[in-house]
């Protein structure tokens, strides 16, 4: 069975976040694993779109009850009609999580990984002092995720 990588982060970023988060979905892609987002725009919008240039396969998490409200570049939407509450959801399919800048939806994500022991990477996000393992750079976010969900 493939192992998913979550990506958290804001819905709407500026371009240097979507940058970041393009690269990382490249990434996950890159290594063979699944991205699950929450399958809406910024953060998750551009890492679905990276995971989709290396023909990568990708899972949106819906907050609505319909699966056209999902980025174009989400491959398997589920739509959940559970609002923010989905982000538990998000989180139990997700072996391992890369939060990505992102504000408190974000931060609740990163809440409910480490109640139930979800390792999480932080990428210009939020640092919970030394509960989050920092990166610097998209590829060791990735390299940083992979090897903490292989503990």
């Amino acid at each position: 069975m493939k192992k998913a990588i979550g990506i958290i982060g804001a819905g709407s970023c500026p371009p240097e976040i979507e940058e970041l988060a393009r690269e990382v979905g490249r990434e996950v892609a890159r290594r063979g694993y699944v991205l699950i987002c929450g399958g809406l725009g910024g953060v998750m919008r551009a890492a679905c779109q990276g995971a989709k240039e290396m023909g990568g396969l990708t899972v949106g998490i819906l907050p609505t009850a319909q699966k056209e409200d999902a980025n174009p570049f989400v491959d398997l939407a589920i739509p959940t009609n559970m609002g923010h509450a989905r982000n538990v959801i998000i989180v139990h399919s997700s072996d391992a999580l890369i939060a990505i800048a992102g504000g408190a939806g974000t931060l609740s994500e990163i809440a409910i990984a480490m109640k139930v022991g979800k390792p999480v990477v932080g990428l210009k996000s939020w640092s919970l002092e030394g509960r989050i393992s920092q990166a610097s750079r998209p590829e060791e976010a990735v390299q940083m995720a992979i090897q903490m969900m292989e503990r």
